[in-house]
């Protein structure tokens, strides 16, 4: 048994430390199949990941350690905005002139914005915004998305109701 956690040790060091040409982290299958577990449940047991992926509960402590170390994965509790007074959730399409990462920094100001991302199409940034209602969504497009210097437009989606939200991608 002690060899086999040494092993498990050596080629996860080998193994977690590899970086692609981009210098993002090369996952092997181990390291996603712990991903994975702990997509299905945030709290599950390090003795049961490592029985469900064949390490011990000390290696798959030490690769999820290194995951979080290396930015790979967070693990956070999600809430539904609707039951925690947030009533109107909205993706705003912004065209901007000029800087666009200057326009998304101060978008990820925001504490109602969730989510920016620079885009190539009809937006040149995508925001997904979380208010209290209507009246507060009005609020942060009209005086503080549209006042933002570089803004030419914006186009709102507000959504009707959630049908889907995983947060599985990376491990298919």
């Amino acid at each position: 048994m002690h060899s086999e956690v040494v092993a498990s040790r050596s080629a996860d060091q080998r193994d977690s430390s590899r970086e692609s040409r981009n210098g993002t982290p090369t996952l092997d299958a181990v390291s996603l199949a712990i991903i994975q577990q702990l997509q299905e449940d945030g709290r599950r047991p390090y003795a049961a990941i490592g029985k469900a992926v064949g390490l011990s509960e000390a290696a798959v402590r030490q690769r999820v350690q290194k995951l979080l170390d290396q930015g790979v994965m967070q693990i956070v509790a999600v809430t539904d905005p609707l039951t925690v007074g947030f009533r109107r959730q909205a993706m705003v399409g912004i065209n901007v002139e000029g800087d666009v990462e200057s326009i998304a920094d101060a978008l990820t100001d925001m504490s109602e914005v969730e989510y920016v991302v620079m885009t190539a199409g009809s937006f040149d940034i995508l925001a997904e915004i979380v208010c209290e209602d209507d009246d507060h969504l009005l609020g942060v497009i009209n005086k503080r998305i549209r006042a933002l210097p570089g803004v030419r437009s914006t186009e709102s989606f507000v959504y009707l109701k959630l049908k889907k939200q995983t947060y599985m991608w990376g491990t298919r």
